[in-house]
């Protein structure tokens, strides 16, 4: 007979699993950023930088203030743990995983291969030259190459020739990571950053899809088959596949979760054999749009019954909650969602609005208000200004006088 786990309790699995609970006492370092990093097998990175950029921000929501040049230390060099590719969407991720998106890789050049008039078809001359450059130069950013195609022939934000060859040599595996320099990335061939012992490795795709599966388990706690193969992009079907597999292990068993399927009834789901099962949770946080409690917007209204959307990209006289909207984490409930914007000439952090969800707590804007003064001071900010929008900024405000 399956077990049944209720909704509350599959809430504070997810949210055990990926890192949320008690605080370190003593000042976050390398020791706390690498273990959370492998604990979430990525950080989702994103160009926009209203507050902050969003690879720096799960560690935030669950360390509190660090200093973010550590976490740039663990990125960058031949001695770095975490290194970048395509896992959910661009990502930094332990050294170890690369080798298992070996398959992606080489579906990504065969699927060059294969289509008439691809770009790269067309430009190999340009792919073996950077590839050569590489090799004769070491480590080179984009914006570094000489070459008469290093200029962008469309809009401000479009790519050079130069920067679409060497991001497809990147999606083929052929040029690798070595960190980023004032957020733009730094190329390489593979065996500049890493060890022949990782080059050398040979993972089948059916391998590297279940070990995969296991780390996205584990990283979820307890979660569905699209939930476990969303994380790193992966299809349903060599999904099952692995879950099944996994549970033969006894690394998963199936449980089912009232309120996740289909009416609100009863919804099938897997459990991690180590995930954590807390009897309560006490997170006090604002999450990125691109943290994985909430990235995959099905299972942030499934764990929480909170419907959310990033409104970057919908026209300001469409948008409902503000330009660049952070969930509000508080206790195991999503409550609510402030609009910051982190104004470093001025040294001020702008709450251009601030919202609750029906049922948030009494005290959410005492809490969110001290959730803010932390986020100001790891900023650098001097001051919390509060814009009167949203049926939670003037208690915000009362709060932060």
């Amino acid at each position: 007979m399956v077990d049944t786990v209720s909704a509350a309790l599959a809430r504070r699995i997810a949210l055990a699993a990926q890192g949320f609970g008690a605080r370190p006492t003593t000042p976050v370092g390398i020791r706390q950023l690498t273990a959370l990093v492998n604990r979430l097998e990525l950080l989702q990175i994103d160009s926009v930088n209203v507050f902050e950029r969003s690879h720096y921000m799960p560690a935030f929501s669950r360390l509190g203030p660090y200093d973010k040049a550590q976490l740039d230390r663990l990125t960058t060099g031949r001695e770095a743990r975490f290194t970048e590719y395509w896992a959910h969407e661009a990502s930094f991720l332990p050294v170890d995983v690369w080798p298992l998106f070996r398959w992606r890789m080489q579906e990504n050049r065969d699927r060059s291969a294969r289509t008439v008039g691809s770009w790269s078809s067309a430009n190999q001359p340009m792919l073996d030259w950077l590839l050569a450059e590489l090799a004769a130069n070491g480590p080179m950013r984009a914006s570094e190459i000489e070459h008469d195609a290093n200029k962008r022939s469309g809009p401000w934000w479009g790519w050079s020739d130069v920067k679409t060859a060497l991001e497809i040599l990147f999606r083929w595996g052929d040029v690798v990571s070595a960190g980023r320099r004032r957020f733009e990335r730094v190329y390489a061939l593979p065996e500049q950053v890493f060890s022949p012992e990782l080059l050398g490795q040979t993972i089948s795709t059916a391998d590297a899809h279940r070990e995969l599966v296991r780390r996205s388990a584990r990283a979820h706690g307890i979660g569905t088959v699209k939930d476990f193969a969303d994380y790193f992009r992966l299809k349903s079907a060599p999904t099952l596949v692995a879950i099944r597999e996994l549970a033969e292990a006894g690394e998963l068993r199936p449980v089912a979760v009232p309120g996740w399927g289909p009416g609100g009834g009863a919804g099938a789901a897997w459990l991690h054999r180590d995930a954590r099962q807390p009897r309560a949770m006490d997170a006090q946080a604002v999450l990125s749009p691109f943290d994985p409690v909430v990235w995959e917007r099905a299972r942030a209204l499934r764990l929480f019954d909170f419907h959310y959307r990033i409104e970057i990209y919908t026209p300001e006289p469409k948008r409902v909650f503000g330009y660049y909207s952070l969930p509000i984490l508080l206790g195991d409930r999503v409550v609510g969602r402030v609009d910051l914007k982190n104004d470093r000439q001025a040294g001020v952090l702008r709450v251009q609005a601030a919202w609750a969800e029906p049922a948030a707590p009494a005290d959410a804007a005492g809490r969110l208000a001290q959730v803010l003064r932390e986020a100001a001071v790891w900023q650098g900010l001097d001051e919390i200004v509060v814009i009167p929008r949203g049926n939670l900024a003037d208690g915000l405000a009362a709060e932060l006088r």
